[in-house]
């Protein structure tokens, strides 16, 4: 099988991919699973912040990449979230999680076939929390919980939101689960951000351009970093999804082939 005699070729230990956040930008990371599967390119263990968590646990827990991609086109800004009455954020995303577990079941980060990792922040103490047991649909929740956009959410003693702020494109746990290899997905490094047109996409500019220069040091260590041409679209448009989704396979690839190719060859 393809898959299996790409993943032979390394040395022993699994593979690992990062899914970083970025909102909307996230249907990128659709491409590059497509490319992955087109390439026959498998991963041992996978790790996700923000939107990326929800990625990396749908892949984690055997979607395929066209499953995914129908989902991301059926999507609406209304699907992942609701008005609530919080003085810690306009919105809940309960029905985020509500979506995770329809589309999973009610499932433990420990039983996925794909090992996984979620990066979320407890915003108490401001450090990161990696969550490797646990309720995935909770996990998820709690990574793509923007502050001061979405309700933090209560996890075992903490108040946990995204994990952009601690890890956006977050390659350390991979190392923590054995990978030898990894291969990121930074949403953030080549996308330019446009004027505002809410307090929603406000937060998320503030947000996420001053995260930007800390995971460009914190994946310089990946064995391939994967950055998708996003420049131009929005974080929060559902129209874009079809281009930011291509975006992301035209960029990946060739980057994989090369790759691959050299891994082979060493």
């Amino acid at each position: 099988m393809e898959t299996e005699s790409v993943m032979h070729r390394f040395s022993g230990a699994p593979a690992g991919v990062a899914f970083g956040g970025g909102a909307v930008l996230g249907a990128a990371h659709i491409g590059v699973l497509k490319a992955m599967h087109e390439l026959g390119f498998r991963a041992g263990c996978v790790s996700g912040t923000s939107i990326g968590s929800f990625i990396a646990a749908l892949h984690a827990f055997g979607k395929s990449w066209e499953e995914i991609e129908k989902l991301a086109l059926d999507l609406d800004w209304s699907d992942l979230s609701g008005l609530t009455i919080s003085g810690y954020g306009l919105l809940s995303n309960r029905k985020f999680g509500a979506l995770v577990e329809r589309l999973l079941g009610s499932c433990l980060i420990e039983d996925a076939p794909i090992p996984l990792a979620i990066v979320a922040t407890d915003i108490c103490t401001g450090q990161k929390v990696v969550l490797r047991k646990g309720d995935v649909a909770t996990a998820v929740m709690a990574s793509s919980s923007i502050p001061g956009v979405f309700r933090p959410v209560e996890y075992d003693g903490m108040l946990l939101v995204d994990g952009v702020l601690a890890e956006n494109v977050p390659i350390s746990p991979l190392r923590e689960m054995g990978a030898d290899t990894i291969v990121c997905i930074d949403l953030l490094g080549r996308h330019t951000f446009r004027r505002p047109e809410h307090l929603a996409t406000l937060l998320l500019n503030a947000f996420y351009s001053a995260l930007r220069a800390i995971s460009e040091l914190q994946i310089r260590d990946a064995d391939l970093v994967i950055t998708p041409d996003l420049t131009g679209y929005s974080l929060v448009d559902m129209s874009a999804v079809p281009d930011i989704l291509h975006a992301g396979y035209v960029e990946a690839r060739p980057l994989l082939t090369s790759w691959l190719a050299s891994r082979r060859q060493t």
